[in-house]
């Protein structure tokens, strides 16, 4: 299945797409396949991915972690304004 994830960020796009790329171990780990990511243009605050998983369950495992945990807040993720969308083909 294919997962639409949206988001604000609150440190600038740069940081939070050095450790979107550092953290592609702990997405393999969860199955979680990147197919495309980036900013809204003009925007680089509004950032968008999609991702492939297995499950649903593979995508909340790998949001639970406390690693990724932190590594979305230090990334500057604003968890209160995202939003995922699974895609029904």
């Amino acid at each position: 299945m294919k997962i639409i994830m949206n988001f604000e960020l609150t440190k600038g796009y740069s940081i939070w797409k050095k450790a979107f790329e550092d953290n592609e171990p702990m997405r393999q780990k969860h199955n979680v396949k990147t197919l495309a990511y980036g900013h809204e243009e003009g925007n680089e605050s509004n950032v968008y991915s999609v991702t492939e998983i297995n499950s649903m369950e593979d995508m909340h495992n790998l949001l639970k972690e406390p690693a990724m945990i932190a590594l979305r807040d230090n990334a500057g993720v604003n968890f209160e304004t995202q939003k995922m969308t699974k895609l029904v083909e």
